[in-house]
């Protein structure tokens, strides 16, 4: 009746003598010390900006960009090249960055399905680059513009293999502050922000109709 037994433990004695010193070392290790790859800190900083207000103020802020300007711009196949459509849009994103000198901004790039992903890739940030260098040439300054995030093909708006103009754009967006989130309170700022909680406010039906009972009483 011991051979089972005898089976499970030489097997498990194998299984052992078969682990990596790598592998013996992670198994001594503290819980989750496998999940430290250098970005462990990310979470805590996104929830600091959270409890802050700075994420939702970015978040908001964003939305308003996206809402008073043109956010996106395209471009001919194959080229980082700005057309005057291009060019007319991007002066209204200057003008409107101006009006919030605060906030740092982000410009992904992308493209259409059509060539290698590598090669796609550098399109993309060619063309994210093109729009901040036109960004600088407005009168913005460097230190709040980003070029640094490519899509490439991999975010299409039109799903196809083909040639896609909607597909090969940039896209402009706020990403964040220059100064910390209790310097903001001031100017514009202030004005959106209470433009956002009036606005917030309104969503929430405050015309609740008294329950039969409870109006009785009030009568």
């Amino acid at each position: 009746m011991r051979a089972p037994f005898a089976l499970v433990t030489t097997a498990a004695l194998m299984t052992l003598g078969a682990c990596s010193p790598q592998s013996a070392i992670s198994f001594y290790s503290p819980a989750g010390a496998t999940l430290d790859d250098g970005s462990f800190g990310n979470s805590t900083v996104n929830n600091i900006q959270v409890m802050t207000g700075a994420r939702n103020l970015a978040v908001s802020l964003s939305r308003k960009f996206a809402a008073e300007v043109p956010s996106t711009v395209n471009f001919a196949f194959n080229s980082a090249a700005l057309d005057a459509d291009a060019q007319a849009a991007l002066r209204l994103q200057a003008a409107w960055i101006k009006e919030y000198s605060l906030a740092k901004f982000r410009v992904y790039g992308h493209t259409d399905k059509v060539g290698s992903d590598g090669y796609n890739k550098a399109l993309g940030l060619r063309r994210a680059r093109t729009v901040v260098n036109f960004l600088v040439a407005q009168g913005i300054s460097r230190d709040r513009l980003e070029a640094v995030v490519s899509y490439g093909e991999t975010q299409p708006l039109i799903v196809t293999e083909g040639r896609e103009r909607r597909n090969r754009r940039t896209v402009t967006e706020v990403s964040g502050f220059l100064k910390p989130r209790e310097q903001l309170l001031d100017g514009k700022y202030a004005l959106f922000e209470y433009d956002e909680y009036i606005r917030s406010a309104n969503e929430i039906n405050t015309d609740v109709s008294l329950e039969p009972d409870a109006a009785a009483e009030e009568r």
